[in-house]
């Protein structure tokens, strides 16, 4: 982008971002200012193409679901410090959000709400954390940007996505349209698969179960955090029982 059409897309970003909208609501919003005003056609059309593609392709029925064991995994934070699944299931439930990177403004619209409601949902005896493919320098300006005070974990390689079955390689065209935008992926990430994760939010339960699974093809449509309380209030009321 031009540094004039990225000035603009920042001012939407934050314009949006300070509307008090809920977050399907700011989604909707900036998606409708960037098919029409700040991105090339012929991105967005890419951009919608390959989400026809992918839901077409079943992939997100493919993901684990509730019901499901969560693979246990021990990622790296922004600093190096190792971060285990099994540890953090030792104090309590634990939430899990797929995060694309710092290049995605859909996804860091969910970061900024998660980190809103999460200490409603340490509150509820849950941990919070992303993950993502980016490279630690991208996730630790992530953290920053969206004033975050839970981790991104660093996924190299997208292993652990592809674990829980949201992995899914960027198509030729795609590329083309990520580049033009400036997400080049490689860049970002550090490895060259062009892979990403679908957003996907988790919660798994301290057994290693998934009691809550909200997986979608298409990046602009997002759970309201507050959707998975009700499952953290219940499992809340288990350990109590």
């Amino acid at each position: 982008m031009t540094e004039k059409s990225s000035m603009t897309f920042q001012e939407t970003f934050a314009s949006i971002a300070q509307s008090g909208l809920p977050l399907q609501g700011k989604l909707d919003a900036f998606k409708h200012e960037f098919d029409t005003r700040l991105a090339p056609k012929a991105a967005v059309e890419a951009l919608h193409r390959s989400v026809e593609e992918l839901i077409a392709s079943g992939a997100p029925d493919r993901a684990l679901k509730v019901g499901n064991a969560a693979p246990e995994f021990t990622l790296p934070d922004p600093d190096g410090k190792p971060v285990s699944s099994k540890a953090l299931l030792a104090k309590g439930p634990l939430v899990v959000t797929f995060y694309r990177g710092v290049w995605c403004p859909y996804c860091n619209y969910e970061l900024t709400a998660l980190e809103e409601a999460r200490s409603q949902i340490e509150a509820k005896g849950a941990t919070l954390v992303a993950i993502s493919q980016q490279l630690a320098p991208n996730s630790r300006k992530s953290q920053r940007q969206n004033g975050l005070g839970f981790p991104i974990l660093g996924d190299h390689g997208g292993e652990v996505a592809a674990q829980f079955g949201l992995r899914w390689t960027l198509p030729d065209y795609l590329r083309v349209a990520h580049t033009t935008l400036g997400a080049v992926l490689p860049r970002f990430n550090g490895e060259e698969s062009w892979t990403l994760p679908m957003n996907a939010r988790y919660v798994i339960a301290q057994d290693g179960k998934i009691v809550y699974a909200e997986v979608n093809a298409d990046y602009t449509r997002r759970p309201e955090p507050s959707a998975i309380f009700p499952v953290l209030e219940q499992l809340g009321r288990r350990r109590v029982a």
